[in-house]
């Protein structure tokens, strides 16, 4: 598939997921959400704990199809500027803008307009003064150099195409010393081309996801250091029994296969603090 066709593919399934939610369902497993119909639970269920779903409107935690919760493993403080990639509904945009406070800001970037109108709706419901939605392509991110004191992301990257040149566009957009701190599906250890198709049934994410020691190097590629990868939930064929059996694939036989080999993960990474820095260049500013 073309680096168009996939972009349209993941087009095409956010809108549908936002126009879901609009239409009082959620965009996985939720009302409208037939089980065996293309719901990617366990994948995107439980991974906000009750005192955040009260944070922020229903719709935005409707339309999460996240694989983690990086607001909660991010460490934010007061006063920063936070990126989210990829920020659909907005949940990890209007969460993230209650750990920065009003002196901080919080940016969505997404290039669904359904997805961009149901975020907007949500900072309008949540009343964040401090929130700003763009539109845009995570491979082109839309803001200046030196700009971001941290990027987050739910599940998206892996969804990319080129994410080399994500990578390198969040390094840029980074202040030096910056963070980046991102929920993604990984996998681990040597997976069959069928078995990445079979499991593209079950969620397009999966699919796309790197290995664990490559997405380490794409990271120290594109200039990142202290590179830290923590799984936080495995996925099993079990978890999807349902779903691929109604597919016509061979569980059973799938499973030691696929077992411990997808799972979701932190991902951490620092911009060096030199990075970007001016050299001296008068006669007092090395004092």
């Amino acid at each position: 598939m073309s680096d168009t066709n996939i972009k349209n593919v993941v087009k095409e399934k956010y809108g549908q997921a936002a126009l879901r939610v609009k239409s009082g369902g959620s965009a996985c497993c939720g009302a409208t959400a037939a089980r065996g119909q293309g719901c990617c639970d366990p994948i995107t269920s439980n991974l906000y704990d009750p005192s955040q779903v009260g944070q922020v409107p229903e719709e935005a935690m409707l339309a999460s199809l996240g694989c983690g919760n990086p607001t909660a493993l991010a460490n934010l403080h007061p006063g920063e500027v936070v990126l989210d990639l990829g920020s659909g509904g907005g949940i990890d945009v209007l969460l993230s803008a209650k750990r920065v406070g009003p002196t901080g800001k919080a940016y969505g970037l997404d290039m669904t307009d359904e997805m961009l109108a149901l975020a907007n709706e949500n900072k309008r419901k949540a009343g964040a003064e401090n929130v700003e939605f763009l539109k845009g392509e995570i491979e082109h991110i839309p803001l200046p150099d030196n700009s971001v004191d941290v990027i987050i992301s739910n599940c998206v990257i892996n969804l990319s195409a080129d994410k080399d040149r994500v990578l390198r566009e969040a390094f840029r957009v980074l202040k030096p010393g910056g963070r980046f701190a991102v929920s993604d599906v990984v996998t681990r250890g040597e997976i069959a081309p069928e078995i990445r198709q079979s499991m593209l049934l079950w969620v397009g994410c999966v699919a796309g996801a790197l290995a664990d020691e490559e997405y380490r190097s794409k990271l120290s590629a594109a200039g990142f250091e202290q590179i830290d990868i923590d799984p936080t939930r495995v996925y099993r064929a079990e978890d999807a029994r349902e779903f691929l059996s109604a597919a016509g694939i061979d569980v059973e036989a799938m499973a030691p296969r696929v077992d411990g080999k997808f799972m979701g993960a932190f991902v951490r990474a620092t911009k060096p603090a030199s990075a970007g820095a001016k050299a001296c260049c008068g006669p007092t500013c090395c004092n």
